[in-house]
């Protein structure tokens, strides 16, 4: 099986794993954070660009002819909002890459379906290309693919929640009918569960809580880097069936003493 090139929006990229730049406890540590990641594509939260204090303003710490600059609609809790929020986006980037999150829900901090779409649709119409965050909704999944989104971003389990992978069988369904790259986003807690989303197909995975809240966010950022590579590596490989007995890995004829 070929390593294809992941391509979004017109766009290669040769990371898969993409970064956060939230909840980091000072700029110097995200950046380094990021750098350590080799990522390639970094979100950031429009509605938490803060301008009027340059040191505190997260656009003057990282270098973004180095990445790809991929505006979120963090906050928004209707189609609308995102709408707004994405053209803001839009303005400060000078570029038509966002990530869209339409999320009512203050305390699972779960995304509204039917207003993602409706906001999809009106930002695809109006030029954006979208990648959307929803949940592990396999039909949401493909109507937002036939709108015209860039990716779907399905949820691992609940946002900052660090509890893995806890939709898989339907991620799976996800990745099994998609002709657009499925980026796995939110609860994951520690590289393994990356190199989970990898192996079972995922084209990229989206990481920033379990990094810059880990005791060493630059060492995490790495293992994120190596785990997402490794998932990849696996996936191509073809892993062999699960069986349910056992199965000698070396030979049984020869063995001294037996006929």
């Amino acid at each position: 099986m070929d390593d294809e090139k992941l391509i979004i929006g017109g766009k290669q990229f040769n990371s898969r794993l993409f970064v956060g730049t939230g909840k980091y406890d000072s700029m110097e540590t995200m950046a380094a954070s990021i750098a350590a990641a080799e990522t390639e594509m970094v979100t950031v939260a429009i509605r938490r660009v803060n301008l009027n204090d340059p040191e505190k303003n997260l656009l003057n710490h990282l270098d973004f002819s180095a990445y790809h600059f991929l505006p979120n609609t963090a906050g928004a809790t209707t189609a609308e909002e995102a709408i707004r929020t994405a053209n803001l986006g839009r303005a400060a980037s000078e570029q038509e890459f966002v990530k869209l999150e339409v999320i009512p829900d203050p305390k699972y901090l779960l995304p509204d379906g039917p207003e993602t779409l409706k906001a999809a649709k009106a930002l695809i119409k109006d030029g954006f290309v979208v990648l959307p965050y929803i949940q592990a909704d396999p039909i949401l999944a493909l109507q937002l693919e036939e709108a015209g989104s860039a990716t779907v971003m399905p949820l691992g389990s609940p946002i900052g929640s660090h509890r893995g992978i806890l939709t898989r069988a339907n991620i799976e369904i996800i990745i099994e009918q998609a002709s657009i790259p499925v980026v796995v986003d939110a609860g994951l807690g520690k590289p393994s569960h990356a190199a989970e989303a990898m192996e079972m197909g995922a084209d990229a995975v989206l990481v920033n809580t379990a990094i810059a809240r880990a005791g060493d966010p630059v060492r995490m950022a790495r293992g994120f880097k190596l785990a997402v590579e490794a998932g990849r590596q696996g996936y191509l490989s073809v892993p062999s069936t699960p069986l349910q007995v056992a199965a000698a890995s070396s030979p049984v004829e020869g063995v001294v003493g037996r006929n």
